[in-house]
């Protein structure tokens, strides 16, 4: 579980800094974090899908999205036994802690 949630980490992580870095232009003198090639990128994107430049990064965003909640669904439904386990205790401590002498009021 580990590997695949690096393997899943890993590429967002990577487009999101090289996203922002050159959205922003912080190159530090390398040119792929220049604003030039972050524009020639989408252009070429746009190019080749046929729709405006604009439109990629709310679509790349859409679809991360969708996918980590998809990982997260498989990590979920792999710890069931144990997110069960832990709901249960968890209603059993607030429905006793509720009708506790210490939770209620000594006011007059």
């Amino acid at each position: 579980m580990r590997w695949f949630l690096i393997f899943w980490a890993g590429p967002i992580v990577f487009l999101g800094g090289w996203y922002w870095l050159s959205y922003y232009d912080m190159n530090f003198g390398i040119f792929m974090l220049t604003r030039q090639v972050h524009d020639l990128t989408f252009q070429l994107y746009g190019e080749v899908l046929g729709i405006p430049p604009e439109n990629i990064p709310p679509l790349v965003a859409r679809a991360i999205a969708v996918d980590s909640l998809v990982v997260f669904a498989i990590m979920g439904f792999r710890k069931r036994q144990s997110i069960i386990a832990w709901w249960k205790a968890r209603q059993l401590n607030s429905s006793s802690d509720l009708a506790s002498k210490e939770s209620l009021s000594s006011a007059p």
